[in-house]
């Protein structure tokens, strides 16, 4: 090599230095930019319908009433800024995304850019507000992703999930900041009751989704196919790496995708980009109204909030965004279980102090003999789920040969949510048993008419319904010391009414020690 050569050579590689430290110029990227190897792959994009379905269900959970109303007055009507930088060069969105990275690599392409473009420009309001919510939602985030050595940055992903509501409910039933659906959170040990959901928890639900995405990443050994099957199950990310011939990196298996995960992995990359950067596009975190300087009391009898609010003078609101795992204002527990009541840390001690005003408070009124009121039943006007604000219910009375999948699609509701408001279990209903329904107002008239007149007392209806069963469906059960119809009705999956009403039985002091009992058989 000539020693002009080398000259030559090495004013390339100072330029090329130069460059590599400062943000270039604009410049127009045909291609994807990955930030982990500076490879180039073909071009990634997602047409507007796939933005359209992101967007909707922004706007969705950002208009509901909780959200609207966690936010002090004075920051909710202001007007927004319409001074923002548009048109920015590529260069600078991939110098940004460089600078942002920690362990999961932020890819730059057309996909990427659309949806930094619908947070940064079309939903401006939307992004405000949860930049308000993450000063309080993310110290938890990180904290499980710290306990569990997982990259932090996965504290963006219920930006895309929930919009940092607790409370939000997809189309689909998924349910919370990580968006659960009710059998995966099931598996993750997540309790839901007709009192509790878990889901809505923002600690417990907070280390089940750190849990889980920890098993997917042990899977795939790869952070961008983890977080789509976080999205769409290991199952349909499996499905696309065998459509692909094998292929196992995500954007080589893109197009295999269920059209939404398609947008999923460029969605995270540019809420991880707004949240890093949104200064840049003049946007301002706005103030929630709840308080966020919280600490947490463990409660071992039934508590009502209204009873907390009353004694305490707390705002029933504020009390409802700390605490959205309970779904009917009710804390159900007992000294056998506690459960967390969070509270700004000015009341905790108050309520220390005042613990037995609080729990006495009305108490006849919320628990009659100190017991819980059946969440379905007529009497039952203080516990409607928050979740069916706006829809009317409805009892419907299962009949021999009713299944859950039969009523939901009767109603058009949706299995999970049929299960979910009236605490089904494995799809088990029995003959007589009313279920709660939440239909629109405008409905409720037309399903009314299309059920049959039936008897009042509840007791003819469990008997007709029970007497329609064959002899085949039963079986036999000898009473032991001690036994209740209600211990024998769960061991059986009946409810106590049943096993007195095909008894022929009146009362618990109708049992007899070896009285032989008709009762349903196992399945």
């Amino acid at each position: 090599m000539t020693k002009k050569q080398t000259i030559i050579i090495a004013l390339l590689f100072a330029v090329i230095n130069v460059f590599a430290q400062a943000e270039p110029e604009l410049n127009n990227i045909e291609t994807a930019v990955l930030a982990d190897n500076d490879t180039v792959a073909p071009v990634i994009s997602v047409d507007e319908e796939e933005i359209s379905v992101f967007s909707a269900r922004l706007d969705s959970f950002s208009q509901s009433w909780e959200v609207k109303n966690a936010f002090r007055l004075d920051t909710l009507d202001y007007h927004l800024v319409d001074e923002y930088p548009k048109n920015i060069p590529d260069s600078i969105y991939v110098h940004r995304l460089q600078k942002a990275q920690q362990v999961i690599d932020l890819s730059y392409n057309p996909a990427v850019l659309s949806f930094i473009k619908m947070y940064t420009e079309r939903k401006r309001d939307q992004v405000e507000r949860m930049l308000g919510l993450s000063d309080y939602y993310f110290p938890m985030f990180e904290e499980f992703l710290d306990k569990h050595n997982m990259p932090l940055e996965l504290k963006y992903l219920p930006i895309i999930e929930s919009a940092l509501d607790p409370r939000a409910v997809s189309r689909a039933g998924a349910v919370g900041l990580w968006q659960f659906m009710f059998g995966t959170a099931k598996l993750l040990n997540l309790e839901i009751t007709s009192f509790v959901d878990e889901r809505r928890d923002p600690v417990k639900s907070s280390e089940a989704a750190v849990l889980y995405l920890k098993k997917l990443f042990d899977i795939y050994n790869d952070w961008y196919l983890a977080i789509a099957a976080y999205n769409c199950g290991p199952g349909n990310v499996d499905k696309a790496i065998r459509r692909s011939g094998g292929k196992t990196g995500y954007w080589e298996i893109y197009n295999f995708l269920p059209k939404e995960t398609r947008g999923y992995v460029p969605l995270f990359i540019a809420a991880t980009y707004v949240m890093n950067f949104y200064s840049e596009h003049n946007l301002t975190p706005r103030v929630p109204a709840m308080p966020t300087a919280v600490d947490t009391v463990m409660v071992n009898r039934y508590l009502h909030f209204d009873q907390i609010s009353s004694v305490l003078g707390f705002n029933h609101e504020n009390l409802k965004a700390l605490n959205p795992m309970y779904r009917r204002g009710v804390i159900p527990a007992t000294a056998e279980k506690s459960y967390p009541l969070v509270l700004p840390h000015d009341k905790v001690q108050e309520f220390i102090d005042k613990d037995s005003l609080v729990f006495a408070w009305e108490r006849s009124k919320y628990f009659p003999d100190n017991k819980l009121a059946g969440p379905v039943e007529k009497n039952a006007g203080y516990f409607v789920p928050d979740d069916v604000k706006g829809k009317s219910k409805i009892t419907y009375t299962v009949k021999s040969g009713d299944t859950v999948g039969g009523i939901a699609k009767k109603y058009h509701v949706s299995i999970n949510d049929l299960a979910y408001w009236n605490n089904i279990r494995k799809n088990m209903i029995r003959a007589g048993q009313k279920l709660a329904i939440y239909v629109p107002e405008k409905n409720k008239a037309k399903y009314e008419a299309s059920e049959p007149k039936t008897e009042n007392a509840s007791s003819a209806v469990v008997a007709a319904a029970v007497s329609s069963e064959t002899s085949d469906d039963f079986d036999y059960y000898t009473v032991k010391r001690g036994d209740t119809p209600g211990e024998i009705a769960r061991q059986f999956g009946m409810n106590p009414e049943d096993i007195m009403s095909l008894n022929g039985i009146s009362s618990d002091k109708g049992l007899q020690i070896g009285q032989k009992l008709k009762v349903r058989k196992k399945i």
